[in-house]
């Protein structure tokens, strides 16, 4: 498998929602170490992940660069083999960023704000991570999966395995990627974000 000569696919449109109701969702969201304890499924790969993710030292410093204030929100659930594999990652950078914050919402209790945040394919694929500036305007989105895992997962290479198979090899494409995908998706839409914010 070799999804990462796959070229990215464009960024998702901005959800049209309220910054007062993002800002309430946001403020009644948990931080990853809240989170943590309360994991049923997959608790101890969470807790493993997230020990053991770092954040590239040139990453990070493009995140402490980016001026202003930046809140993620992460629609998640802790039985889905993709949220344990990057969300760790992004709480992570927002410990290695001071000016960015997340945190954590239940998918199935937030409905709404999946349905503004839905697949390509109409789908409530999580996680999702929306990009809020310091006064809670959507900037955009990612999700569910890094883009050359996604194109790998949707293509005929991916869609010609059986589940089981497939969902191995997502585990070890998550395993040698460490991460970095997900950062470096999340990092560059922060990025146009702050570009756009500032100009």
């Amino acid at each position: 498998m070799q999804p990462s000569s796959t070229p990215p696919v464009a960024a998702p449109p901005v959800a049209a929602l309220d910054p007062s109701l993002l800002r309430a969702r946001f403020e009644g969201g948990v931080s990853i170490e809240a989170f943590l304890p309360t994991a049923q499924k997959n608790a101890e790969l969470w807790q493993a992940v997230y020990k053991q993710a770092r954040v590239p030292e040139g990453l990070a410093a493009r995140a402490r660069a980016l001026g202003g204030r930046w809140h993620l929100l992460v629609l998640s659930e802790d039985w889905c083999g993709d949220a344990v594999n990057t969300v760790p990652y992004v709480a992570r950078l927002a410990e290695v960023a001071p000016d960015v914050d997340v945190r954590l919402l239940a998918r199935d209790q937030h409905l709404d704000l999946m349905d503004a945040h839905l697949s390509p394919t109409g789908g409530r694929a999580i996680p999702v991570v929306i990009v809020l500036d310091a006064h809670f305007r959507e900037h955009g989105w990612w999700g569910s999966r890094p883009a050359p895992l996604q194109a790998w997962v949707l293509g005929p290479e991916g869609q010609a395995l059986p589940k089981d198979e497939r969902y191995r090899e997502l585990r070890r494409w998550y395993a040698r990627d460490r991460g970095a995908t997900t950062l470096e998706e999340i990092v560059a839409l922060l990025e146009r974000a702050a570009g756009v914010a500032g100009g």
